[in-house]
């Protein structure tokens, strides 16, 4: 077969218009993607100016909220522990509020009408006070609840088309116009792939290349290079001192991880998220691992620790019913214990985090983010040591330390670490 083949063909100027096809296609996508993220930032800016029109701070109130009312407070009308603060605003003042964050007791014992009506109404429960949240403080608080609660609104209006927001979004391109143009591109490059498939076959069979005899002198030279790198002694010889330094190096890796459970993530009895917990809602780790500054154990929580929030939380969940199961059985909750060291090695949580002042992601990683907890860190005597060696004790309105700063200071102008204090003696850690 002799097919006539020009460089001047059509085969051969597929390329550089394939090439300019595709830069049209990626110029319009990112110029897309450019309308996008200015009309994002469009609405953000709007966003801006709403929450500055509500004469507190909101963005601070979004942090003081999340730290100290979200637990028991939701921004809708939903009720929680304590009532929903959709329409706070309306309902008292600000200088009210204000006196009831403070110290909502007081307000109560004063005879406040509304106050005790919402005491009663809740069980007589005894709302935290914040003593030390300024007038502005919770003047954000509210002004974040008033823009989270009416957020819903300007949505609403734009369907109509009466609102800036709405006109702006309307301006700028449809989910369905990126999708669309998104499998444009996508179908393009298939194209183009194929395209390319067929210009090198007929090439091939311009050059006539046989795929018989091309395969056939390939294999012949394959299985004779084949031959010569067997029957050479050096690539032999080299080839098994790889193979042996590869076992050498899979059974000393393995001799090293044994006892070590990094990423070691049990399932629990029940469903418990510290994402949702830590992370979301704030909630310190101490409210729960009530042993973590006073003690060597940390301490799993009891389900009297659960209930104080799910005595009236999420009841009818199924994973909050085996709480319920678990006490009116009088039976423990079988919690797996996921940070696991050998006996013969001591640890202390009170002495790391209320003598060292470390956090509780120094060890554990970042909880807060952990859907499912895992182990983060080794834990190995190795991993223990090396912190030891880099960490500086915290000697800040401790005297026990005066003296030793003083001596570590006179020999070192390197700070006091905790290798310097006896922190890599065995006996520090093994009985």
């Amino acid at each position: 077969m002799n097919i006539p083949f020009r460089e001047d063909s059509k085969f051969c100027s597929f390329f550089p218009r394939s090439k300019s096809f595709l830069a049209i296609f990626v110029a319009i996508l990112l110029s897309t993607c450019s309308l996008t993220w200015a009309q994002d930032s469009t609405a953000a800016a709007g966003a801006g100016a709403a929450t500055a029109a509500g004469g507190g701070d909101a963005a601070k109130g979004e942090t003081i909220f999340k730290n100290n009312c979200a637990q028991c407070h939701a921004v809708s009308d939903e009720r929680v522990v304590g009532p929903g603060l959709k329409g706070a605003t309306t309902r008292n003042n600000i200088a009210w509020l204000t006196k009831w964050v403070r110290n909502s007791q007081a307000v109560i014992a004063s005879g406040d009408p509304y106050g005790v009506k919402i005491y009663n109404e809740y069980s007589k429960a005894q709302m935290t006070s914040f003593p030390n949240l300024s007038e502005d403080d919770i003047k954000g608080i509210f002004a974040y609840v008033d823009n989270a609660a009416s957020a819903p609104a300007p949505a609403a209006a734009a369907v109509g088309g009466t609102s800036a927001a709405g006109a702006a979004q309307s301006s700028g391109p449809s989910d369905l116009f990126m999708i669309v143009l998104v499998a444009l591109v996508v179908v393009m490059l298939l194209v183009l792939g194929v395209l390319v498939v067929i210009v090198t076959i007929l090439s091939k069979a311009v050059t006539g290349e046989g795929e018989g005899a091309a395969k056939g002198d390939f294999m012949t030279r394959f299985g004779a290079s084949l031959k010569r790198i067997a029957g050479d002694p050096a690539i032999r010889s080299a080839t098994v001192w790889i193979f042996v330094l590869l076992v050498i190096k899979a059974t000393l890796d393995g001799a090293y991880s044994v006892g070590v459970q990094q990423g070691y993530a049990p399932k629990q009895p029940i469903s418990f998220s510290h994402k949702l917990h830590a992370g979301e809602y704030k909630i310190d780790c101490n409210y729960c691992h009530t042993g973590v500054n006073r003690g060597k154990s940390a301490h799993i929580p009891s389900a009297n620790i659960c209930m104080n929030c799910h005595g009236v939380i999420k009841k009818e969940s199924p994973e909050i019913q085996k709480i319920y199961t678990s006490i009116e059985n009088n039976t423990p909750i079988e919690w797996v214990r996921v940070h696991n060291l050998p006996d013969l090695a001591y640890f202390n949580h009170s002495q790391h985090v209320n003598v060292a002042g470390l956090d509780c992601e120094n060890c554990h990683g970042d909880i807060a983010k952990m859907e499912v907890v895992q182990q983060r860190s080794s834990l190995t005597m190795g991993w223990c040591i090396d912190c030891h060696r880099k960490t500086d004790v915290n000697t800040k309105d401790n005297k026990y330390y005066d003296k030793l700063v003083q001596l570590h200071a006179s020999d070192s102008k390197q700070a006091l670490k905790v290798a310097d204090i006896g922190g890599l003696e065995c006996s520090k850690c093994h009985y």
